[in-house]
């Protein structure tokens, strides 16, 4: 770490961030690494009457940089996001120490956050009306968009920075203020970073805070009647409990929740390319995403093949300490993690399931595991692992296939593999998912083009690209006569 950054950690040792950092003596939480069981830093958490003077904080802020100009805004996200690449190792090696990231993951983590700023920077600059016409002479009516106030972000640990900033700096474009509520296993790469980040790129004290802490900070900032919006990615039990909350009130929320993604290997499909996108969707940061290839659908025809290739990769992927550069595999985010995981091949196998390789670790690491022989009912394929794990289901029609695709609770991704791309394409239309990608696998975002699921993966919102102006502000009708007019009544 560089000087300026161990200047940053003694400060978020000593305090919280509410536009600046103020000190406190609120409890503290040990920031633990979970390749090495160790402690590593320590940071001081939010209390509930801290979210009640950080709503207050935003709400003055957010009146005055609701006013400022879109090259004053677009300037501070590009400085934000000139000021991550200019230190974008303090980034990436906190995210492999606090969150097991490895190295490659990491890496394209962050640069993926400069991307996604240097895209927010050009929001202020877009046309925010539209012009209607009128059935009363010399009316012009404009349908434009507003800010929506305070917008409260929660966000999980296993993207930190990424799923944080998708909301953040297109929230700030669209002139509204941002409170933080970070997983409370990635408060700094997650929570402290991005404080120091936005401080650093100059934007106005108090329009962007970070209040670190246990579920009760995250329901007293969902609870809270002046938040105007809730943006969360996590679990869909959580989710769920955030759209009641946010219902009750007629608050505006968007959810981006869990996911069992499936990958349909077509009869046709180019085996090679099919097993390396798998090993890619379904292994990636040991499966903690969202996107995580969950469910393998192969054909009957291949499948000998595919099982056997995907063994081989997955047997040949490097398990072990994620800040080397030749690892591929790193620690589960947490013991609760492991045992989960652990749990579910466990019972797979004693329902009969056959184990192919994997299913096991030592400490916080599991192996890339692949499992044959199941039913799309056991838990190991119905239901969401987060682990590096591959249930492998064998089908012999397509429109079985589909069918089992569709029974699922989630609809977050699908990867179809085939060289009917015409055909898949029509498909696509019969499968309920928000995202469907063509010989390609689950774990995919492109910052422009909207991203979201249906189902219990979703609640109907969408990031990114044209879909975050209407995300994070409000539509106005405003009716403009130059002379008033005088009604027959």
């Amino acid at each position: 770490m560089n000087t300026q950054t161990n200047i940053i950690e003694q400060i978020w040792k000593e305090h919280i961030f509410q536009g600046n950092w103020v000190k406190t003596n609120n409890l503290s939480r040990d920031i633990i690494n979970p390749t090495t069981g160790e402690v590593i830093s320590s940071v001081k958490l939010a209390s509930i009457e801290n979210v009640n003077t950080s709503v207050n904080i935003a709400i003055e802020a957010q009146k005055q940089w609701s006013k400022t100009t879109f090259e004053a805004r677009a300037k501070v996200l590009r400085k934000a996001a000139q000021f991550f690449e200019e230190n974008i190792q303090t980034f990436i090696d906190w995210n492999i120490q606090e969150c097991g990231s490895t190295l490659l993951k990491a890496g394209w983590e962050a640069n993926a956050c400069i991307e996604q700023l240097y895209m927010a920077s050009s929001m202020p600059m877009a046309a925010s009306g539209e012009i209607f016409p009128s059935s009363i002479p010399t009316r012009t009516n404009v349908w434009q968009r507003v800010p929506l106030g305070v917008v409260g972000v929660i966000s999980p640990w296993n993207f930190p920075l990424l799923l944080s900033i998708r909301s953040i700096a297109p929230a700030l474009a669209m002139g509204n203020s941002v409170i933080l509520k970070p997983s409370e296993f990635s408060n700094i790469t997650g929570g402290a970073l991005l404080a120091w980040l936005f401080q650093m790129s100059g934007l106005p004290e108090g329009n962007f805070q970070v209040i670190s802490g246990e579920s009760e900070v995250g329901e007293a900032l969902v609870n809270h009647p002046q938040v105007n919006m809730i943006s969360f990615t996590g679990s869909t039990g959580v989710g769920k409990k955030i759209a009641e909350s946010c219902a009750k009130q007629l608050k505006k929320c968007a959810l981006e929740l869990g996911g069992n993604n499936a990958m349909i290997i077509c009869e046709d499909a180019d085996i090679e390319i099919a097993v390396n996108n798998a090993v890619w969707g379904t292994f990636l940061h040991q499966g903690q995403i969202c996107m995580q290839t969950g469910r393998h659908l192969v054909h009957r025809s291949i499948a000998d093949l595919y099982i056997q290739k995907l063994k081989e990769k997955a047997l040949s992927l490097n398990v072990g300490d994620p800040s080397l550069p030749a690892t591929q595999i790193g620690p589960l985010i947490n013991g609760a993690q492991h045992h989960k995981v652990c749990n579910m091949v466990e019972a797979a196998i004693h329902q009969g399931a056959t184990l192919e390789c994997g299913g096991k670790g030592e400490n916080l690491f599991f192996y890339p595991t692949v499992i044959t022989n199941i039913s799309k009912d056991d838990p190991i394929f119905a239901e969401e692992i987060f682990g590096p794990v591959a249930p492998i289901l064998i089908f012999d029609d397509i429109n079985e296939a589909v069918k089992i695709v569709n029974s699922s609770k989630y609809g977050l991704a699908v990867a179809i593999h085939t060289e009917r791309t015409a055909w898949a394409y029509e498909l696509a239309k019969q499968i309920k998912s928000g995202m469907i990608h063509i010989n390609d696998q689950t774990v995919n975002n492109e910052y422009h083009v909207p991203f979201g699921g249906m189902g219990e993966s979703g609640y109907g919102g969408r990031f990114g690209g044209p879909a975050n102006f209407d995300e994070f502000s409000q539509r106005q009708w405003v009716s403009i006569l130059d002379k008033g007019i005088q009604y027959p009544l």
